[in-house]
């Protein structure tokens, strides 16, 4: 892409770069590109996406000043065992809110919750995959679905009346991925359906990744968010700070925050960092966190 010759054209007193990726280069996590210095693009910048220009301008006009109300689904098909943690730490954050959790989580039980058009903030830590036969049919999962019409498709999402809402994060697989054969200026991805359905920020993953480096990640970026930084700023520094934390820093972040870790929680992170010393850097590798993306202002 010869990134660094195109950032050479850019003025010094830039900070922010709005990246409209065109049909393939959506699959790509263009902020942890690496620069000629050994340095990552979001390193040097604020790093934030836009499906489209149109998409762009409409997301400029839908600013919401509000962050009180969150909506969340949590772990519906019950094999996420961070998911719980997560959600229950982020919920902590906001003044109201209202949780679906587990078997509870179905289809019938969103589609009869009445007050989406007064959330702030939604969240689903959930599985989700995209359908590049058909986008339209791309889901998020939900609880008790045997069949995938019980699951919440990216079609639907286009119907919700999220008139007041700040954010939708999506910690689920594959939620940011677009239909790149469609060579018009109209992306369908699950980012691109919640801003049409009135969200002006959203945050979602290019690939699949563990729920224990997600968990901790968006933990810190509602963190960052609730010290009034901006969406993208507080998704960029959560990143650079799940890849620069050491096993040591990490432990001790979990118990300065007081996160409400289990039992068998507190069993599995110790097996997962077993063989690592104090001063390794468990999520170093882009891989666990450079999924996540925010499209936004």
């Amino acid at each position: 892409m010869h990134l660094d010759e195109i950032i050479s054209h850019i003025p010094q007193k830039c900070q922010k770069i709005i990246l409209i990726p065109h049909r393939f280069l959506n699959l790509l996590p263009i902020h942890a590109f690496i620069l000629n210095d050994g340095s990552y693009l979001l390193d040097s910048y604020e790093v934030t996406y836009s499906p489209s220009c149109k998409l762009l301008q409409l997301i400029k006009n839908q600013q919401r000043p509000n962050f009180e109300k969150l909506f969340a689904i949590q772990n519906p098909t019950e094999d996420l065992i961070y998911t719980d943690l997560e959600v229950e730490t982020i919920s902590s954050y906001f003044d109201s809110a209202e949780i679906l959790a587990k078997e509870k989580a179905t289809k019938t039980a969103f589609k009869t919750y009445n007050d989406f058009s007064s959330v702030n903030c939604l969240h689903f830590s959930c599985h989700g995959y995209f359908n590049i036969n058909s986008p339209l049919e791309s889901s998020l999962l939900l609880a008790n679905a045997e069949t995938k019409t019980e699951n919440l498709t990216l079609a639907e999402v286009f119907e919700l009346n999220l008139s007041q809402c700040r954010l939708v994060t999506l910690s689920a697989c594959e939620t940011g991925l677009t239909d790149f054969t469609d060579l018009s200026d109209e992306y369908i991805s699950f980012p691109s359906s919640f801003i049409y359905a009135g969200s002006s920020n959203v945050v979602s993953s290019l690939w699949k990744v563990s729920d224990l480096p997600t968990t901790f990640l968006l933990i810190k970026f509602y963190q960052n968010l609730h010290q009034n930084f901006t969406v993208s700023v507080a998704l960029n520094k959560a990143q650079i700070w799940l890849r620069n934390i050491t096993k040591k820093e990490l432990l001790e972040w979990i118990e300065n925050n007081q996160l409400p870790i289990d039992v068998t929680l507190r069993r599995d992170l110790k097996y997962q960092l077993r063989q690592l010393s104090d001063n390794d850097q468990p999520f170093k590798d882009p891989f666990y966190w450079a999924a996540f993306s925010a499209i936004s202002q």
